[in-house]
Parts: C-alpha cells; structure tokens; sequence
C-alpha cells in the first residue's frame, strides 16, 4: 500500500473517497479528465492516486487547478472548465487509442417531448447506455398543452398532403384514450373494491394502473414521452452517429440538439458522431440499409403484411445444446483443450450428465440466482407476432439481439378483454380503424413515417436472439405476476416452447409465473407500503 505526506493526503481527498486503502472512488472530477486519467494509469507502473498527483494536479501544464476550481462554480463558469478539461484531455491523449477511452467517461442525458416511435429508435443502443423511459403502465397520457394533445406533428407529415387527416386520426385516439380513463377507472373500482387491509395509496395505484395497461394499446406511436440515458462517451457517440442516419427528420433533429448538450459535458467523447468520419459512417449506415431494403423489395410476396393473431415461435435452436453446456461446465475445471473436453462429453453417461447439470444449477432460491456462464453456450431465436405496447417492454433486455420490422395496421390490433365486457370495444375499434385508413394512404409512399398513425395496440413482428442464461433471466423477470399480461404471455409461451425442446436444461427455470392475477400491481404496492412504513420508523 503507498503511502502518502500529511500534504498529499489533505490534496487527494478533494478528489479521492480514501487515501489509504486500495479501493477507492473518484469525486470532484470533470469526465474528460476521469478518462485521461484511467488512460494514463494504463500505461504507468505508479498508483491512480500517485498518476493523478504527480502528472495532473502538480504538473503546471495541465491547468488542472484552474479546470478543478471553476468546476466548483455554477453555470457558465463549470462550462469553461469543461472546454478546459477538453483541451487537456486532448492533450494528454495523444498516442491513445479514442475508442477505449471514450468508456471511462460519461453523462446522463434527458430528451423531453420526443415521440414513442424515437424511444424505441433510441433504446435500441444496448450497450454502454442506460434508458429509462416515462411508462404508459402508470402514468396517463391525456394532458393538453394549450388546447393540443401531447403527439408529434412530425415535419414531413405536416408539410404532406396527409397533415389534417393526420391532426383528426391522433386526435381521435386521444379523444378515446381520455373519454375512457374515467369509465373504465369507475369499472374497475365497482370490480374491485378495496379491501380493508389494502391503504388508498396502494389502492389508487392499482386502479390507475389497471386502465392504463387496459387503455394504452389505444395512443398512436406519435405520443410525446419523456427519457432518460446514462451511457459512456463511446456508446453516446455510436447511438448520435445512428440517430444522424436515421430515414426520419425526428431523430436526425434530436441527435442534432443531444450532441450539443453532451458537448458541454463529455465534449471529447462525442465529438466525432457528426466529424468528418462521423458523417462518413453515417453515410455508411444510410446506405447499407436502403441497398438492403431494395433488395429485400424485390420479393413483393412478402412485403406486404396481412392479418394475423399473437404468437411466439422458436425458430431456431441448438440441436446439440446440452453438449456444448456441459462442455462449458467442464471445461473450467479442467487443463485439456476444448476439443478434448467435448470428445469426454461426447461418451459421458446419462446419470453423470444430468448430476452435472443439476449441480450446476443448484438450488436456486429465487430469480436473481441463474446459471453460470455456461449457459451462455446454446442459443435460440424466436420470432413473435404481438402488439407495438408489449414490444416496448421486452425490447429493454440488453443481453441479446432483437430486430423489428415496421410498425403496421395490417397485423391487426389486440383488443383488451376488459374493453369488450364493458361495451367500448366498437368505440375503439372506430379510432383504430380510422387510424388504419391513414396508415394504408401514408405507407406506400411514406413508410417509415406511417408509423407515427400506428396505436400502440396493433400487432407486429420481432425476431429475439439470445443464450440459454437470458432466456432464464428473461422468461421469469417477465412473467412476474405484477407485469403487464400481454408481455407475460410472451414469457410464458417461450418458456414452453424451451421446456420441449431442452428439458433437462429448462428444468431449473422454476420461477416462471403462470398464474392469472386480476389487480396484477396489487401485491407490489403492498410491498411499497411496507418500504414505506419501515422508512417512517426509521425517522
């Protein structure tokens, strides 16, 4: 352990959480200069805290007292300090590779008033980012702002022949969405009453809850959200280099005003999303795609879509799966090559097979508690037919790969049961269908733009990649009784099509729900309750 004089302690503990012990955090620190940091520290055979004293804040060319102290400012002050971070980093950087870097330092970013059509365009970065997004499961989406419902009036639409059909279709589906929030809450509530050990709070949330997963497959795609991003540099740059790309004007627009903000805090890590070699990509990116897409046009047959109900299939999966994870079991545990290895699986006994797994398994106390890497070594791919909403859910899993066509109307559109028993089902059928019109009239020479008419509710199609360990981790998260019943199904359905194919691998997925729950938010706002009452007696 280094040690350091009474003077360096007192420096260092400005920026440091410890001075004198081998696990530390860094605080009080621009990104730009976390970076150069962690790349220096690569490449030096001193400690972090002795890089950082003898090459950043005693060396009187970085300026790092003058970086440091307008950081401890507010306003234009902590910018300047942050274009002073920028010009050191780029300094200290040269002969460092910018990519690798670029994963030391990173920011949180919000964009407000974008449309559902860009979250899902957003989140689609799985790696290095963080989204979260205001959800149609607990908030309602009915507000005004002077006098106009909160959805996109995209720039080509308006500026097309379809801008007032457009204006009377979204309007339509806000109008249903808001007259049926209060009719279906009522329902709900004679349906359900509270019960006396349940509080009003817990109770509330339930009911809201309840009609907002019953009522949101009615909002179009061009519903205005709200998210948020924390992601390091690297992946910010990658994901505004997309957004640059992108077919539509919306995302082009926000990458445009996103780049602009990062560049006030982590300025060197984004900087080339829209560089010379960022719009080099960026062609790359356009390209690539629609030569793809004209080729993909010559199989007329198949580029139009046409009704059809839910469901998942497996489309493939690995015939010899069990031998590759036993495999990746042994081979941990061993000292001979991999082919080795299998050649020993290949003979292996039956009874010996399934002791292995089952003690690789364990026993598994609740879902957090998964198989090993091992079962990263099968994989399988399903393709699901189900409505734009449970999509949004599912698409959040970052361990795999997903890929979606367009939204369409032509799927169909899933309507809840609750909408049917209570008589509203022709009253949504009529928003939706007007909704279906538009999108026929835009799709043929506006397809990606369509998609802003499509509810939420109407079907479409996705393929999901993923090893065995993620399917564990995937089919029990989203088949929890408190999740939305239409991406439970989904879970579900995959866990049955896994158990017929591979049981012996599938048969320590034991925590994936199958049961039917009507309040499904109750139980877990109960549990709230309980946080809620133990933070009370804590004051």
């Amino acid at each position: 352990m280094e040690s350091f004089t009474e003077k360096e302690r007192g420096i260092l503990s400005q920026f440091c959480t410890n001075t004198d012990r081998d696990c530390f955090a860094l605080i009080n620190l621009p990104e730009a200069v976390k970076g150069a940091l962690f790349s220096r520290y690569s490449r030096s055979s001193k400690s972090l805290r002795r890089v950082l004293l003898d090459e950043f804040i005693l060396n009187p060319e970085a300026g790092f007292a003058e970086i440091v102290g307008e950081m401890k400012n507010r306003g234009e002050s902590q910018l300047v300090a942050t274009k002073k971070a920028e010009e050191f980093y780029d300094r200290v950087l040269v002969g460092y590779g910018d990519d690798s870097v670029a994963e030391l330092g990173g920011a949180h970013l919000a964009a407000e008033n974008i449309s559902i059509v860009l979250t899902k365009i957003m989140q689609d970065a799985r790696i290095g980012i963080s989204p979260l997004e205001k959800s149609t499961r607990y908030v309602y989406f009915d507000q005004k702002v002077d006098g106009r419902y909160r959805y996109l009036q995209e720039e080509r639409i308006m500026q097309s022949k379809y801008a007032d059909e457009y204006i009377r279709a979204c309007d339509l589906l806000f109008d249903t969405y808001a007259q049926l929030i209060p009719q279906m809450a009522k329902i709900e509530e004679e349906k359900f009453p509270r019960e006396a050990e349940v509080s009003e709070r817990a109770y509330a949330s339930t009911i809201r809850a309840k009609v907002c997963d019953i009522l949101r497959g009615i909002l179009p795609a061009s519903t205005l959200t709200n998210a948020g991003f924390f992601g390091n540099g690297r992946a910010f740059e990658y994901l505004l280099t997309k957004m640059h790309a992108s077919p539509l004007s919306e995302p082009r627009a926000i990458a445009k005003e996103a780049q602009g903000e990062l560049s006030k805090v982590i300025p060197s890590f984004v900087k080339r999303a829209d560089s010379k070699y960022g719009k080099e990509m960026q062609e790359y990116i356009a390209r690539t795609r629609d030569m793809s897409r004209d080729i993909a046009l010559c199989h007329p047959s198949l580029t139009q879509a046409w009704e059809d109900g839910y469901h998942v299939s497996l489309v493939e999966s690995d015939a010899n799966a069990e031998d590759k994870i036993i495999a990746a079991i042994l081979f941990s545990h061993l000292h001979a090559d991999l082919e080795q290895v299998k050649a020993l699986v290949a003979r292996m006994p039956r009874e010996e097979r399934e002791r292995l797994l089952n003690a690789y398994i364990g026993e598994r106390k609740n879902r957090r508690q998964k198989p090993g890497r091992a079962f990263e070594a099968a994989d399988y791919t399903f393709c699901v037919t189900g409505n734009f909403g449970m999509y949004r859910d599912l698409h959040r899993h970052r361990m795999l790969t997903q890929e979606r066509q367009l939204l369409t109307t032509k799927h169909g559109f899933d309507m809840p049961p609750e909408l049917k028993e209570a008589g509203f089902d022709k009253q949504v059928m009529e928003a939706v269908q007007n909704a279906d019109v538009l999108y026929t009239r835009m799709a043929e020479s506006m397809p990606h733009e369509a998609q802003y008419a499509v509810p939420l509710g109407c079907r479409m199609r996705w393929y999901i990649k993923m090893n065995l360990r993620e399917c564990y981790h995937f089919c029990e998260l989203r088949s929890m009784r408190q999740g939305h019943i239409d991406y439970r199904r989904v879970a579900q359905d995959m866990h049955t099509l896994l158990a017929k194919t591979h049981p012996s691998l599938v048969s320590g997925m034991k925590f994936v729900d199958y049961g039917t729950y009507e309040l499904e938010r109750l139980e877990a706002e109960k549990k709230i309750d309980k946080k809620l009452e133990q933070l009370k007696q804590k004051k």
